[in-house]
């Protein structure tokens, strides 16, 4: 049986022929040590036909259809015209061998050539690549290498394209850094306070809070200067005029030791610092939310939007969250217990990152295994939605939301939530109503959608009744008018005397059948 091999390059389509097997062996360490010497490997594959691509954009086509498994039509049409033809009924006396099995499953599938991948086919493919421009005539060095680097900018250019409010990437690394700051700030937040503190020990036990103490110790500085005219200052950062004058009096009989203006300063500078974090902190924040709504605006209101962000960088992207099942998602986070759970055969994780989630919280110790895996089905959805629905709407998050509110209430109060499939009805009736709207702003009418032939009925019916009455008006043909009212009247209750008949006689006939019956 003949091999043929096709070789996709970056300059076009090449086909090879290998008919002298015999003198490398079938296996394929023979073929591996045949490859370097290309007099060897010359004598096995010999080129068949060659098809150069048209222009560097069908060069990226052809390769996006190849990476896809897909047969293009000039890649048909190319293999049809150099391979045998296969003749129907009959079994074909040769096979082409590729390096895509999802490429020759679907060439087999339309053109019924038979297709094989394997390690031969793929020593066989190694050895065309290493010596390619040899086997190709009028090829200048250097053009194919010109070529791969062409094919391969634009390539990855093509991949590269996106979507940049959808950029998932940008919500992993605001997550992270998110949680990085958090850390760094509570450890800041420490060394200020254990630094001022042997100045002015009695202010830890005033102020409570990592910011305003830093905002603190930066107002004071020295507190042998505090007094009664800095009570305005202080009560403006603490909020509290109590507060304040206990800061003032503590200052007069703290036990702390003298600093000296250089410490002082330092102490002021490092306190500045880590304000300037906290209040970058909070704009990061702000940050994270608008781009959660950008991104996962369903996640994000079903979740919240810190929890969602965490889901997201931990499974990776928005994509790979998509594709994972609830139960992966319900664990996601949780790795090293699971797998502890597998080893030592005990107990497996419940919840994993969505355990910061409020639901789970508020739900009762005995349920909080249902609510996480129920939790998580409908993350599950919303990340779905999220992905690959292109209008961007927080519509499916909210019913969501209300879904898990519903089986809270179900779990402790016994209240029957409603169906999925309701929701979802109810969800879809409310987006296409909004996507209808702005359609019929533009087309002048607002209540308008598609007319129907019965109110295009209706609205003929309405103008021959508004010509009618301004010919009234004018006072033409008034009367003819009245006499063909009163037609139409005297039409009508004929109309009404012979329903009843009818009625009458239909019941009659099926008094009649009845009697037969018996």
């Amino acid at each position: 049986m003949a091999l043929y091999v096709l070789y996709e390059s970056a300059s076009g389509y090449g086909l090879f022929i290998a008919h002298g097997i015999d003198e490398i062996g079938q296996n394929t360490e023979a073929v591996r040590s045949s490859v370097s010497d290309l007099n060897r490997f010359g004598k096995v594959v010999k080129l068949a036909a060659f098809s150069p691509y048209e222009s560097a954009l069908d060069a990226l086509n052809q390769c996006n259809a190849i990476s896809e498994g897909q047969m293009t039509d000039e890649l048909r049409n190319f293999l049809e015209l150099t391979l045998p033809k296969v003749k129907e009924g009959k079994k074909p006396k040769f096979s082409l061998g590729m390096a895509e099995p999802k490429l020759g499953s679907h060439i087999h599938e339309v053109t019924k050539i038979p297709c094989q991948s394997n390690e031969f086919v793929l020593e066989l493919l190694r050895g065309i690549r290493l010596h390619f421009d040899r086997f190709i005539e009028n090829l200048k060095p250097g053009d194919l290498e010109k070529a791969q680097l062409g094919l391969g900018h634009s390539y990855s250019r093509a991949k590269v394209k996106f979507n940049v409010n959808r950029v998932d990437n940008m919500v992993i690394q605001a997550i992270f850094l998110l949680d990085t700051l958090d850390k760094d700030v509570n450890s800041f937040s420490m060394r200020v306070r254990e630094w001022y503190s042997w100045h002015f020990p009695e202010l830890v036990k005033i102020v409570n809070d990592n910011y305003l103490y830093a905002k603190v110790a930066k107002y004071v500085e020295d507190k042998s200067q505090l007094s009664e005219d800095h009570l305005a200052g202080l009560t403006d950062i603490v909020g509290d005029e109590d507060k304040a004058k206990e800061i003032i009096e503590a200052a007069k009989a703290s036990m702390g030791q003298d600093l000296s203006p250089i410490d002082l300063i330092n102490v002021k500078q490092f306190a500045q610092r880590v304000m300037d974090l906290a209040e970058y902190r909070k704009k990061l924040y702000d940050y994270l939310v608008a781009k959660m709504n950008d991104i996962a605006p369903n996640l994000a209101a079903l979740i919240g939007e810190v929890v969602g962000a965490r889901l997201i960088s931990h499974a990776g992207s928005l994509t790979n969250l998509a594709k994972c099942p609830s139960s992966t998602l319900q664990i996601l986070g949780a790795e090293k217990a699971l797998f502890r759970a597998l080893k030592t055969r005990g107990n497996t994780p419940k919840y994993g990152l969505i355990f910061h989630s409020s639901f789970i919280g508020r739900a009762s110790a005995r349920n909080k295994g249902r609510m996480a895996r129920y939790l998580a089905n409908k993350c599950s959805i919303a990340s779905r939605i999220d992905c690959f629905l292109e209008q961007s709407t927080t519509a499916f998050g909210e019913k969501l939301r209300e879904q898990v509110e519903e089986r809270l209430d179900f779990y402790d109060k016994g209240v029957a939530p409603r169906k999925n499939i309701d929701v979802m009805k109810s969800v879809l009736e409310t987006v296409d109503n909004k996507g209808d709207e702005p359609m019929a702003d533009v087309n002048g009418d607002a209540n308008e959608g598609p007319i129907s032939e019965k109110k295009k009925k209706e609205k003929r019916k309405q103008l021959e009744e508004e010509d009618e009455e301004m010919t009234d008006l004018n006072g033409v043909n008034a009367e003819g008018k009245s006499a063909k009212k009163k037609k139409k009247k005297s039409k009508n209750e004929k109309m009404e005397d012979v329903t009843p008949a009818t009625e009458g006689k239909k019941k009659k006939k099926k008094k009649s059948k009845s009697e037969d019956t018996d």
